[in-house]
């Protein structure tokens, strides 16, 4: 039988073993997910669009303009860091995160596979943490189409744990505004947030309904944008909740990121592909306990956008 843990919450049990025994689990996502989602097959338009044409009777479709999205044809698509910090200090009261070895291994695979330099810090402090991304804040991007972060740690709300104590995840992701990172500007900034962020569970509610049928240069230095442009965050969980991880196969949330990543990766939008991980995630994944307290309780990533073009990673 699968464990589930809530990232950043501190049980009353003296051990993880004990802890992974009191939040087992049933729930895992099903292994063929290929019939659950419509792929469209491009088609080009007089003006030099494409269309993406689903095969549904309603005739639907999708325009895609290049001039609305970013120019991922930079020497390389970018560099990604993925923070996996597994370990706390006792005096944090945080638990061994045991299942995101398996989440950082994964999530290096699939970045890798889109074209990213993939490079993973384990057990980093909070002073490491902001002293390793603000090197790489400074380090020329000019050759680079966008930059990935990918943090995987226990977490509050707006507070991303360092194997020491909290953080504010802002000191983090502001290394990497307009005005900071120059070599970045016009370019997406991506950041994935495995982590708690508060401590309230999701119950779920019933349903009846079932599953529905389903050439542009980077910014110009002349022009101003704002310098909070251009990032994308992608929380596993929303504000004030619980975000469940399996010690065996890792988090809900990494699982279906990876999942989508692995099989649409290279044809989808950023903001298709995060939605589907929202669906799988919310559909797939239900915690199992003794505990009627930890019984049955649901979960939806978050996702914040300031992005101002599409991102397509083809």
């Amino acid at each position: 039988m699968a464990d589930e843990t809530p990232d950043g919450l501190a049980p009353n049990v003296e051990n993880e073993k004990e802890m992974e025994e009191e939040y087992s689990d049933t729930m895992d996502a099903k292994p063929d997910r290929k019939g659950r989602f419509l792929l469209f097959k491009p088609k080009k338009t007089k003006d030099g669009q494409t269309r993406e044409q689903g095969s549904s009777a309603d005739g639907h479709y999708r325009i895609v303009s290049p001039g609305f999205q970013y120019k991922m044809s930079h020497q390389q698509v970018g560099k990604c860091i993925i923070i996996n910090n597994k370990n706390f200090d006792e005096q944090t009261g945080m638990n061994v995160r045991n299942g995101t070895d398996r989440d950082a291994g994964e999530l290096y695979k699939c970045f890798k596979n889109l074209g990213f330099k993939v490079v993973v810090y384990n057990d980093q402090t909070c002073e490491k943490m902001e002293h390793l991304l603000k090197e790489v804040s400074r380090e020329d991007h000019s050759n680079s189409s966008c930059f990935a972060c990918i943090l995987l740690s226990h977490g509050e709300e707006g507070l991303i744990y360092g194997t020491d104590g909290a953080m504010p995840i802002k000191t983090i992701t502001s290394l990497f505004r307009g005005d900071v990172c120059k070599t970045l500007v016009g370019k997406p900034k991506l950041f994935f947030i495995q982590a708690c962020r508060g401590s309230k569970f999701d119950d779920g509610i019933q349903t009846d309904s079932g599953p529905p049928n389903e050439t542009e240069t980077d910014a110009n230095p002349r022009h101003k944008i704002p310098v909070e442009a251009d990032f994308l965050f992608a929380y596993s969980t929303v504000p004030g909740y619980y975000s469940w991880r399996n010690p065996g196969r890792g988090s809900w949330f990494v699982q279906a990121l990876c999942n989508v990543l692995t099989e649409y990766g290279k044809q989808l939008e950023i903001m298709q592909i995060l939605t589907r991980v929202n669906y799988l995630v919310a559909t797939s994944f239900e915690s199992w306990s003794e505990d009627p307290r930890f019984n049955e309780k649901k979960q939806i990533p978050c996702v914040v956008s300031m992005l101002t073009k599409e991102l397509y990673f083809s």
